[in-house]
Protein backbone atom coordinates (compact mmCIF):
# COMPACT_ATOMS: atom_id res chain seq x y z
CA UNK A 1 0.00 0.00 0.00
CA UNK A 2 2.86 2.39 0.82
CA UNK A 3 4.44 1.89 -2.61
CA UNK A 4 1.12 2.59 -4.34
CA UNK A 5 0.61 5.74 -2.27
CA UNK A 6 4.10 7.01 -3.10
CA UNK A 7 3.55 6.38 -6.79
CA UNK A 8 0.42 8.52 -6.60
CA UNK A 9 2.23 11.37 -4.84
CA UNK A 10 5.31 11.49 -7.12
CA UNK A 11 3.45 12.68 -10.27
CA UNK A 12 1.97 15.54 -8.24
CA UNK A 13 5.44 16.60 -7.07
CA UNK A 14 6.82 16.36 -10.60
CA UNK A 15 4.04 18.56 -11.94
CA UNK A 16 4.93 21.28 -9.38
CA UNK A 17 8.50 21.63 -10.67
CA UNK A 18 9.82 22.74 -14.02
CA UNK A 19 11.50 20.32 -16.34
CA UNK A 20 14.75 22.19 -15.84
CA UNK A 21 14.70 22.05 -12.09
CA UNK A 22 13.52 25.66 -11.67
CA UNK A 23 10.81 27.19 -9.57
CA UNK A 24 7.20 26.38 -10.32
CA UNK A 25 5.66 28.45 -13.09
CA UNK A 26 2.92 29.41 -10.66
CA UNK A 27 5.42 31.10 -8.29
CA UNK A 28 5.19 34.94 -8.19
CA UNK A 29 7.71 36.70 -10.46
CA UNK A 30 10.33 38.86 -8.79
CA UNK A 31 10.29 42.63 -9.53
CA UNK A 32 13.57 43.92 -11.03
CA UNK A 33 15.26 46.66 -8.98
CA UNK A 34 14.48 50.21 -10.06
CA UNK A 35 17.17 51.85 -12.14
CA UNK A 36 19.15 54.58 -10.39
CA UNK A 37 18.11 58.07 -11.53
CA UNK A 38 20.49 59.55 -14.07
CA UNK A 39 22.74 62.27 -12.71
CA UNK A 40 22.13 65.68 -14.26
CA UNK A 41 24.72 66.58 -16.85
CA UNK A 42 26.98 69.40 -15.73
CA UNK A 43 27.93 71.69 -18.60
CA UNK A 44 30.87 73.95 -17.93
CA UNK A 45 30.56 77.49 -19.18
CA UNK A 46 33.87 77.35 -21.09
CA UNK A 47 32.63 74.36 -23.09
CA UNK A 48 30.58 76.27 -25.63
CA UNK A 49 30.92 77.38 -29.21
CA UNK A 50 34.43 78.54 -30.05
CA UNK A 51 33.38 80.30 -33.24
CA UNK A 52 35.25 83.58 -33.85
CA UNK A 53 31.89 85.25 -34.56
CA UNK A 54 29.90 86.60 -31.63
CA UNK A 55 26.85 87.49 -33.71
CA UNK A 56 23.51 86.93 -31.97
CA UNK A 57 20.05 87.44 -33.44
CA UNK A 58 17.76 86.24 -30.65
CA UNK A 59 15.59 88.23 -28.23
CA UNK A 60 17.26 90.70 -25.89
CA UNK A 61 15.81 92.28 -22.75
CA UNK A 62 16.91 95.01 -20.39
CA UNK A 63 16.48 95.32 -16.64
CA UNK A 64 15.06 98.73 -15.77
CA UNK A 65 15.87 100.85 -12.71
CA UNK A 66 12.65 99.56 -11.13
CA UNK A 67 13.75 95.95 -11.56
CA UNK A 68 11.33 95.04 -14.32
CA UNK A 69 12.52 93.28 -17.48
CA UNK A 70 11.38 94.68 -20.83
CA UNK A 71 12.39 94.15 -24.47
CA UNK A 72 15.60 95.96 -25.39
CA UNK A 73 15.81 98.36 -28.32
CA UNK A 74 19.42 98.58 -29.57
CA UNK A 75 20.93 102.04 -29.40
CA UNK A 76 23.39 101.48 -32.24
CA UNK A 77 22.22 101.66 -35.82
CA UNK A 78 22.92 99.06 -38.48
CA UNK A 79 26.57 99.01 -39.45
CA UNK A 80 27.74 100.37 -36.10
CA UNK A 81 27.78 97.09 -34.20
CA UNK A 82 30.98 95.05 -34.27
CA UNK A 83 29.85 91.42 -34.07
CA UNK A 84 33.31 89.89 -33.90
CA UNK A 85 34.57 91.40 -30.66
CA UNK A 86 35.70 94.78 -29.34
CA UNK A 87 33.76 97.81 -28.28
CA UNK A 88 30.71 99.15 -30.05
CA UNK A 89 31.14 102.43 -31.90
CA UNK A 90 27.49 103.19 -31.35
CA UNK A 91 26.18 105.72 -28.81
CA UNK A 92 26.63 103.53 -25.71
CA UNK A 93 28.59 105.28 -22.97
CA UNK A 94 31.22 103.75 -20.71
CA UNK A 95 29.21 104.46 -17.58
CA UNK A 96 25.59 103.54 -17.02
CA UNK A 97 25.51 100.84 -19.66
CA UNK A 98 22.22 98.91 -19.79
CA UNK A 99 21.82 95.69 -17.83
CA UNK A 100 20.98 93.38 -20.71
CA UNK A 101 19.50 89.89 -20.41
CA UNK A 102 19.03 87.04 -22.89
CA UNK A 103 17.15 83.74 -22.51
CA UNK A 104 19.09 80.60 -21.64
CA UNK A 105 22.39 79.98 -19.88
CA UNK A 106 24.85 81.58 -22.29
CA UNK A 107 25.96 85.22 -22.29
CA UNK A 108 25.64 87.03 -25.62
CA UNK A 109 27.44 89.91 -27.30
CA UNK A 110 25.11 92.87 -27.89
CA UNK A 111 26.20 96.35 -29.05
CA UNK A 112 29.74 95.91 -27.77
CA UNK A 113 28.79 94.68 -24.30
CA UNK A 114 27.62 91.36 -22.84
CA UNK A 115 24.04 90.40 -22.08
CA UNK A 116 23.75 88.19 -19.02
CA UNK A 117 21.89 84.87 -19.32
CA UNK A 118 18.57 84.76 -17.52
CA UNK A 119 19.34 81.28 -16.18
CA UNK A 120 22.56 82.43 -14.51
CA UNK A 121 22.85 83.12 -10.77
CA UNK A 122 22.54 86.73 -9.67
CA UNK A 123 26.30 86.91 -9.00
CA UNK A 124 27.08 85.98 -12.61
CA UNK A 125 24.63 88.53 -13.96
CA UNK A 126 26.12 91.23 -11.74
CA UNK A 127 29.67 90.26 -12.75
CA UNK A 128 28.79 90.66 -16.42
CA UNK A 129 27.03 93.99 -15.92
CA UNK A 130 29.93 95.27 -13.82
CA UNK A 131 32.53 94.23 -16.40
CA UNK A 132 30.51 96.03 -19.08
CA UNK A 133 31.24 99.34 -17.38
CA UNK A 134 34.95 99.19 -18.32
CA UNK A 135 34.56 97.71 -21.80
CA UNK A 136 36.28 99.93 -24.35
CA UNK A 137 38.69 101.58 -21.90
CA UNK A 138 42.39 101.48 -22.85
CA UNK A 139 44.95 98.98 -21.64
CA UNK A 140 47.08 100.55 -18.89
CA UNK A 141 49.78 98.49 -17.22
CA UNK A 142 48.94 98.33 -13.52
CA UNK A 143 45.50 99.79 -14.14
CA UNK A 144 42.93 98.64 -11.63
CA UNK A 145 45.41 97.67 -8.91
CA UNK A 146 45.91 100.82 -6.84
CA UNK A 147 42.13 101.21 -6.94
CA UNK A 148 39.25 99.47 -8.66
CA UNK A 149 38.49 102.85 -10.26
CA UNK A 150 40.95 103.60 -13.06
CA UNK A 151 41.05 105.31 -16.49
CA UNK A 152 42.26 102.00 -17.94
CA UNK A 153 42.97 98.43 -16.88
CA UNK A 154 45.50 95.70 -17.41
CA UNK A 155 44.63 92.02 -17.68
CA UNK A 156 44.39 91.12 -14.00
CA UNK A 157 42.93 94.53 -13.18
CA UNK A 158 40.08 93.74 -15.58
CA UNK A 159 39.43 90.34 -13.98
CA UNK A 160 39.64 91.91 -10.51
CA UNK A 161 37.14 94.65 -11.41
CA UNK A 162 34.60 92.14 -12.71
CA UNK A 163 34.89 89.86 -9.67
CA UNK A 164 34.69 92.84 -7.32
CA UNK A 165 31.50 94.00 -9.01
CA UNK A 166 29.92 90.65 -8.11
CA UNK A 167 31.26 90.86 -4.52
CA UNK A 168 33.59 87.93 -5.18
CA UNK A 169 36.83 89.86 -4.53
CA UNK A 170 37.63 92.64 -2.09
CA UNK A 171 41.23 93.53 -3.07
CA UNK A 172 42.66 93.58 -6.63
CA UNK A 173 44.93 90.65 -7.46
CA UNK A 174 47.68 90.29 -10.04
CA UNK A 175 47.92 87.40 -12.48
CA UNK A 176 50.22 85.36 -10.23
CA UNK A 177 47.81 85.69 -7.31
CA UNK A 178 44.96 84.46 -9.48
CA UNK A 179 46.84 81.17 -9.87
CA UNK A 180 45.68 80.30 -6.35
CA UNK A 181 42.33 82.11 -6.36
CA UNK A 182 39.17 80.26 -5.37
CA UNK A 183 38.87 76.61 -6.33
CA UNK A 184 40.78 74.42 -8.78
CA UNK A 185 39.61 74.01 -12.35
CA UNK A 186 36.75 75.47 -14.35
CA UNK A 187 33.47 76.18 -12.62
CA UNK A 188 29.90 75.90 -13.83
CA UNK A 189 29.86 79.53 -14.94
CA UNK A 190 33.40 80.92 -14.65
CA UNK A 191 36.89 79.82 -15.62
CA UNK A 192 39.80 82.12 -14.71
CA UNK A 193 43.01 81.47 -16.66
CA UNK A 194 46.18 82.76 -15.05
CA UNK A 195 49.96 82.51 -15.24
CA UNK A 196 52.71 84.90 -14.05
CA UNK A 197 52.32 87.07 -17.14
CA UNK A 198 48.61 87.16 -18.00
CA UNK A 199 45.08 86.54 -16.74
CA UNK A 200 41.66 86.45 -18.35
CA UNK A 201 38.34 84.78 -17.71
CA UNK A 202 35.52 82.95 -19.47
CA UNK A 203 32.06 83.84 -18.18
CA UNK A 204 29.02 81.89 -19.38
CA UNK A 205 30.53 81.38 -22.82
CA UNK A 206 32.19 84.76 -23.44
CA UNK A 207 35.80 85.72 -22.77
CA UNK A 208 36.74 88.85 -20.82
CA UNK A 209 40.30 89.71 -21.83
CA UNK A 210 42.62 92.62 -22.60
CA UNK A 211 44.51 90.55 -25.16
CA UNK A 212 43.27 90.27 -28.74
CA UNK A 213 44.57 86.70 -29.09
CA UNK A 214 42.10 84.65 -31.16
CA UNK A 215 39.89 87.71 -31.58
CA UNK A 216 39.34 88.95 -35.15
CA UNK A 217 38.75 92.51 -33.87
CA UNK A 218 42.46 92.81 -32.94
CA UNK A 219 41.60 95.49 -30.35
CA UNK A 220 43.41 95.82 -27.04
CA UNK A 221 42.04 96.70 -23.64
CA UNK A 222 39.11 95.23 -21.65
CA UNK A 223 36.65 93.65 -24.07
CA UNK A 224 34.35 90.69 -24.48
CA UNK A 225 35.83 88.29 -27.01
CA UNK A 226 35.31 84.82 -28.50
CA UNK A 227 36.53 81.87 -26.45
CA UNK A 228 40.02 80.68 -27.29
CA UNK A 229 40.26 77.27 -29.01
CA UNK A 230 42.98 76.29 -26.50
CA UNK A 231 44.20 77.64 -23.17
CA UNK A 232 47.55 75.90 -22.67
CA UNK A 233 50.04 77.35 -20.21
CA UNK A 234 47.48 78.67 -17.73
CA UNK A 235 46.32 77.59 -14.29
CA UNK A 236 42.52 77.34 -14.27
CA UNK A 237 40.53 78.52 -11.23
CA UNK A 238 36.98 79.55 -10.38
CA UNK A 239 35.07 81.14 -7.48
CA UNK A 240 33.69 78.49 -5.13
CA UNK A 241 30.15 77.53 -6.12
CA UNK A 242 30.27 79.17 -9.53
Amino acid sequence: MCSIALAAVEPAIASATSSTGGVSATAPATTPPAAAPAKPKVVLAPITSKSPSLAYHGPVYVKTVTGSVVPYTPLATAGQVNTTGGASIGPLKTEGKPELLVPGSRARYIDGIAAAPMAAPAAIQQLIWSANQIIGLPYIYGGGHQSFISPGYDCSGTVSFALHGAKLLTVPEDSSEFESFGSHGAGRWIAIFANPGHAYMDVAGLRLDTSSADDPSNQQGPRWRPLRPANEGFVVRHPLGL
